[in-house]
């Protein structure tokens, strides 16, 4: 079953190291990694082993490579937490209300801090999202600009952790339970509450009201729990 420790392979040193300096500071987002010549040289390798390494951080999420430019620590590292995440929610039999849950301790939470805090350029994009769900023409879409609401209230907040914890939740549901999104959306909207809801919402932050924000999105989350009852959700994952 298990095979025999072997000594720790090169890319993952190199690996090591390229993790430290990002940690450290020294390495940000964005920044151009040296050329593949330059790095062989630097950590006495072979170029081969520079390739090993870049695929699997490209792999891990924390650097991308762009065609003609180079190698560059990648702006946003949602991958580095979606990938175990997606794994564990599977293995450990994740369903929708470990989803539901999550999100309604942290978003409620969020959208407070977000009345608090949010800019008067985020402020105008939710207003222009909430118009264009309004006006939205298919579910498809609806789901779309949902999901950008979400994530623009997060990022309101100003909170890398609250808007990478999230950005990684939402795309594990994306991932899993996409036919679930248009239940959910489908059901409130024959109750006729999932726009007056995000209207209250948006509503709430524009007046700097935070109770009256979370509780909105208190209201939210109760009416997706309601329009899941008669749905077998579960055989969707």
């Amino acid at each position: 079953m298990f095979s025999p420790i072997k000594p720790e392979k090169i890319y993952r040193q190199i690996n090591k190291q390229f993790q430290d300096l990002i940690l450290s500071g020294d390495l940000k987002k964005g920044d151009k990694l040296p050329g593949e010549r330059q790095l062989a040289e630097s950590f006495n390798v072979s170029r081969a082993s520079i390739r090993e390494s870049i695929r699997s951080l490209e792999i891990m999420g924390l650097v991308e490579s762009r065609p003609g430019e180079g190698n560059f620590v990648k702006d946003s590292n949602t991958a580095i937490m979606l990938e175990p995440l997606s794994i564990m929610f599977k293995l450990n039999n994740g369903t929708f209300n470990d989803i539901l849950e999550i999100r309604i301790i942290l978003e409620v939470e969020a959208v407070g801090l977000a009345a608090q805090r949010i800019s008067a350029e985020d402020l105008e994009k939710l207003k222009a999202l909430i118009k264009e769900l309004e006006y939205s023409k298919n579910e498809e879409h609806s789901v779309e600009i949902d999901k950008e609401i979400h994530y623009l209230i997060a990022h309101a907040t100003g909170n890398f952790l609250i808007i990478t914890v999230l950005d990684a939740i939402s795309s594990l549901m994306t991932n899993f339970i996409i036919d679930a999104r248009k239940i959910i959306i489908k059901n409130i909207n024959e109750q006729g509450r999932l726009l007056k809801i995000h209207k209250d919402v948006v509503e709430a932050i524009c007046n700097k009201d935070i109770e009256a924000a979370k509780n909105a999105m208190r209201r939210h989350f109760d009416s997706v729990s309601e329009s899941m009852e008669n749905e077998n959700i579960e055989d969707l994952f």
